[in-house]
């Protein structure tokens, strides 16, 4: 894999991937919303939620997989990962393709659509802890005792690349394309949008919910930390620290980062639903609170592209009477 003298992936690493998954993941959809939304500023949805396994995670895990077995590197033992449920999904649907064996773990909080989905790709579902990171724990103790091939949900150089295949696709529909808006969990897909955002000189914003914050205390701090883990979107952007490689892309991208409520992003999620009918879970909807909170605010005819990245949620909640 092409690296900068830091080793940390870049947009060269972006356009492997793109060659390297090109005809297995879905293009993006891309559509404009109502013209003064939000000001004068176009805005743009990106429907990556319409992967296979509902999330973009499916970028990132053919990214993987497909490198590792092009490398001779994928052992009889499979694949193992461990998962808030979006990444293990992503993994069990690329190793299901290869005939592969997928082993993912999961804390007792993953939202049981989550889990009845892994099973229908033919995964190892092993439910551990009630936080990802003890999930991870485990996954890791599993890895070495058994020999299985340890993937990772976000902090991994080919499912960062994988990830930033994303913004290359809505650059290309988007003309004049300014800011990108994207939500952080652990990274994974910030770092890999922020090193074709940097490439393609887009704008990149980062968004949290304010009581799961890896990124933005990182960057405040000026070094990885850890942080506490209590948000509505918490299963899919609920990593106690974020990677490396999100915070070095972070200041190399000269990213923005903002936070938003739980209750702006039941909000926007809500909004989402009722204007587009577009069901998405807390975490997809996350970015898009940016927006209607005013957490970021566009300037005059700024083009942007608001990131909807996953759709494996129950809906019940979303249907009024």
């Amino acid at each position: 894999m092409t690296t900068t003298t830091d080793t940390f992936p870049t947009y060269d690493d972006v356009k492997a991937a793109k060659d390297r998954v090109h005809g297995i993941i879905r293009p993006v959809p891309v559509f404009e919303i109502d013209r003064n939304t939000f000001g004068t500023a176009r805005t743009f949805l990106a429907l990556d939620f319409m992967q296979v396994s509902g999330s973009f995670k499916d970028r990132g895990a053919a990214n993987f997989i497909g490198a590792h077995l092009a490398a001779g590197t994928m052992p009889d033992a499979g694949v193992v990962i461990a998962s808030g449920g979006n990444a293990g999904l992503a993994c069990a649907w690329a190793a299901q393709r290869h005939g592969i064996k997928a082993t993912v773990f999961l804390p007792t909080t993953a939202p049981a659509v989550k889990v009845a989905k892994l099973r229908t790709f033919g995964a190892d579902v092993r439910q551990v802890g009630k936080e990802y990171a003890e999930a991870a724990a485990a996954a890791a103790e599993y890895a070495a005792t058994t020999g299985a091939l340890a993937s990772h949900a976000y902090d991994n150089p080919y499912i960062a690349a994988g990830a930033g295949t994303l913004l290359s696709e809505i650059h290309d529909q988007v003309p004049g394309l300014d800011t990108v808006i994207v939500a952080v969990g652990g990274g994974g897909l910030f770092a890999g949008t922020a090193m074709a955002a940097h490439a393609l000189g887009v704008r990149v914003v980062a968004v949290e919910p304010e009581n799961c914050r890896a990124l933005n205390a990182a960057i405040e701090a000026g070094e990885i930390v850890d942080v506490e883990v209590n948000s509505i979107a918490a299963d899919s952007l609920g990593a106690r620290r974020t990677s490396e490689t999100a915070l070095y892309w972070a200041r190399r991208a000269e990213a923005r980062s903002v936070l938003v409520t739980d209750e702006a992003i039941r909000t926007a999620r809500a909004l989402l639903w009722d204007h587009r009918h577009l069901a998405v879970e807390h975490g997809a909807a996350t970015a898009l609170a940016a927006l209607t909170s005013g957490a970021y605010k566009p300037g005059e005819g700024e083009r942007v592209a608001v990131v909807l990245c996953g759709a494996n949620t129950d809906p019940s909640g979303l249907v009024t009477t």
